[in-house]
């Protein structure tokens, strides 16, 4: 197993490599860089991804240039040659794209993000201040998840093909069929002052006075303003586990062992409790790490920018928004790390569940 750990660390190299050059790449081709924000500001105006101007026969002509090439930038003219050549070495586009490039892995093997384009703090800090939000939010959806699925999988595997089952499995099809975003919106419509009730609050994690109150009203506090978000992530995350517990408890139900419990004179439940749910439960178990990784890196991202939430996700999007490159490259590097981590515990949870399986009899 020590050999295996080892192999899965070492792949994780070539792997982030691959994520950081591709994502590196196709970022700095897209327009709208720092170095043309910059100059926005000096202009006063924004720019966006498709600025244009007017030449002086009434024509269109698109000015973009690559955001990655440090030898031009949209909207330029009228900048003396200086104070653009400032700005480029400002934020290191006074480097060839490879040098850039290079330097940028280098300095993320030590764990050096950087700082913010936008805000001059460094990335690490950002990154730590924000990643609470984003895991709790993960957390909290993962177990209410694992909370729900588990019982419905093992009802209806009990009650496999009754209307009871039938039924179920239309109301879970139909939530995994809606996407959390939207589900999302129709919360924030019905419960967040959209159109209809003002219940829940719309912005936030806490409130505003959150450090003046006592730890009960705290608590409370904080579980007013997570109900929507971690709602609208539960509703659609649940039905690959429900119907994962369900066939798990049926396979586990065929087996002779279960045959052999009712001959003994072994209730129902003592047979399903007592001998079918360990069994059963194993795959559910060790899948915790990878429900957790898949909610994390999928909802949570749209989720906290529906809600305000100062997550990973919104700080991420405000930074493709304002073209934060430091940013947006650090977080995809924490990201990119945290689900390769994430995918090894997840395997390393499967023989812990269940000793006999061996990856390493497996590769031979």
């Amino acid at each position: 197993m020590t050999a295996y750990i080892l192999r899965r660390l070492l792949l994780m190299i070539p792997t982030l490599f691959g994520i950081m050059t591709i994502n590196f790449f196709i970022i700095q081709a897209a327009p709208g860089g720092p170095v043309d924000q910059a100059i926005a500001k000096i202009q006063g105006r924004d720019v966006d991804a498709t600025t244009r101007f007017t030449g002086s026969g009434g024509e269109t002509r698109d000015t973009s240039k690559s955001a990655g090439d440090p030898g031009g930038s949209r909207g330029s003219r009228g900048i003396p040659p200086e104070v653009l050549e400032r700005i480029k070495k400002q934020y290191g586009f006074d480097k060839p794209i490879l040098e850039r490039f290079a330097r940028m892995l280098g300095d993320y093997i030590v764990f050096d993000l950087g700082e913010s384009f936008q805000s001059n703090t460094r990335v690490a800090d950002l990154v730590i201040a924000k990643l609470p939000v984003s895991i709790s939010l993960g957390l909290w959806t993962t177990l209410l998840v694992y909370m729900i699925s588990i019982p419905l999988g093992i009802a209806k595997a009990v009650r496999d093909g009754t209307r009871f089952d039938v039924v179920t499995s239309g109301v879970v099809i139909v939530g995994y069929a809606i996407p959390a975003f939207l589900f999302a919106l129709l919360l924030i419509v019905l419960f967040a002052g959209g159109s209809f009730w003002q219940i829940f609050p719309l912005r936030g994690l806490t409130s505003d006075n959150w450090a003046s109150l006592s730890w009960p009203a705290k608590i409370a506090d904080y579980f007013w303003h997570v109900a929507l978000p971690v709602t609208a992530m539960v509703i659609g995350g649940f039905a690959t586990l429900t119907f994962l517990t369900k066939n798990s408890f049926i396979a586990e139900i065929r087996h002779q062992y279960v045959q052999t419990a009712r001959a003994k004179g072994l209730s129902e439940r003592g047979v399903l409790y007592g001998h079918v749910f360990r069994n059963a439960m194993l795959i559910i178990i060790a899948g915790f790490p990878g429900a957790f990784l898949g909610i994390l890196f999928t909802d949570a991202l749209l989720i906290e920018v529906l809600f305000s939430l100062d997550g990973l996700g919104y700080l991420g999007f405000n930074a493709a928004l304002n073209r934060d490159y430091s940013v947006m490259f650090g977080t995809l590097w924490v990201f990119g790390l945290l689900g390769l981590l994430i995918n090894l515990l997840s395997d390393l949870m499967y023989v812990v569940v269940d000793p006999r399986i061996d990856f390493e009899a497996r590769r031979a």
